[in-house]
């Protein structure tokens, strides 16, 4: 396959790919058939390793974006310590608990446009 038929996503991973020195990411052993359902979900044309290094990539997305959240929080909280600017819990389930009412009540009424 020439590179002009590659997608453009593969064709840009190439080049990216050409561009920098690569590293290995270690071997995890797995049972056998662990590792037939994950070669049972692979796309057509795509390997084991393309799909290890997804999967980790998208791993270390998701812990980056638990940890802004976690951050955010902590400093929010500090905002709220400096500032006294605290909303009890029990008020925010309240509300929270009573968009939920409305929202099941108006769903629960039959429409005027159904007649």
């Amino acid at each position: 396959m020439s590179h002009a038929a590659l997608p453009l996503n593969r064709a840009v991973q190439l080049r990216y790919f050409a561009a920098m020195k690569t590293a290995n990411i270690p071997v995890a052993r797995v049972e056998p058939e662990f590792r037939g359902e994950v070669e049972s979900v692979l796309t057509e044309g795509e390997s084991l390793s393309e799909f290890v290094e997804a999967s980790v990539r998208a791993s270390v997305e998701r812990r980056r974006f638990q940890a802004e959240f976690i951050a955010r929080g902590l400093r929010s909280r500090e905002e709220a310590r400096r500032t006294g600017g605290y909303v009890d819990a029990d008020e925010v389930v309240a509300s929270l608990q009573r968009k939920l009412d409305a929202a099941r009540a108006r769903l629960a009424k039959p429409s005027k446009t159904h007649k």
